[in-house]
């Protein structure tokens, strides 16, 4: 049976909204204030609207997202790779998109992007709190540069304290393109692929978690997600 945004309603009836952490990590989530609200915020918003869930959306640094959505009850964050280290902080609620991980480095710079398995000795930027540092450490890498951001991370990279940078695909792209400076640095190939979940505080039972899987079956079965992806070049 359909998932519905009235049967939800009823189920949430008196309920507070759900109060969702997450950043700026553009295409996939744009602050407030941007043209666009980004892939992801429209993919959430339109599971929150199937299931008759309020959002309640606040932007903050993407370590105290994780810590708040870890501790504080009725909330959720996204998006969220998932880890094993993380399996049992959260309540893992409804797959949203496949990241691809790769490298970038300035033009002229002797990080091969191509052969990042001969570079573990260099710096690499990185957004503080990401899943980027456990699969880098995994790779061999030790000489880790955190960001607060990602506007941060690309300053960290120009500025000479980091010698290559590590993040999600699309987030690099949209992060070049934004500051039209493509033809100025080599991207590789990506190194590891993961899923970017929306995740829930622990109090956040099975049931109403196996509700929101449903729904996202639901959108990706429609055509909702392919449609949501391919209007900000992500299908």
């Amino acid at each position: 049976m359909a998932l519905g945004a009235a049967s939800g309603a009823g189920a949430h009836a008196g309920q507070a909204p759900l109060h969702i952490v997450t950043a700026h990590l553009p295409p996939l989530v744009m602050a407030p204030g941007d043209k666009q609200p980004g892939a992801l915020r429209e993919l959430v918003d339109a599971l929150c609207k199937r299931l008759g869930v309020v959002p309640d959306i606040e932007f903050m640094p993407w370590r105290r997202a994780l810590y708040v959505a870890a501790t504080t009850p009725n909330s959720a964050i996204f998006p969220v790779t998932r880890l094993p280290e993380r399996e049992r902080r959260y309540h893992w609620l409804a797959p949203l998109y496949e990241e691809n991980y790769i490298f970038m480095a300035h033009k002229g710079s002797d990080f091969d992007v191509h052969r990042p398995q001969g570079m573990t000795d260099k710096r690499i930027a990185l957004l503080r709190g990401a899943a980027q540092s456990a699969i880098l450490r995994e790779l061999g890498f030790r000489r880790l540069v955190e960001a607060s951001s990602i506007d941060e991370v690309h300053r960290f990279l120009l500025a000479g304290m980091a010698d290559a940078v590590f993040g999600e695909r699309a987030i690099i792209h949209r992060s070049l393109e934004m500051r039209g400076v493509e033809k100025d640095f080599h991207l590789g190939e990506p190194v590891r692929t993961t899923t970017a979940w929306l995740a829930g505080s622990r109090d956040i039972g099975e049931q109403e978690a196996a509700r929101w899987r449903a729904a996202m079956a639901e959108l990706v079965a429609d055509g909702t997600q392919k449609r949501i992806f391919r209007q900000y070049g992500l299908a």
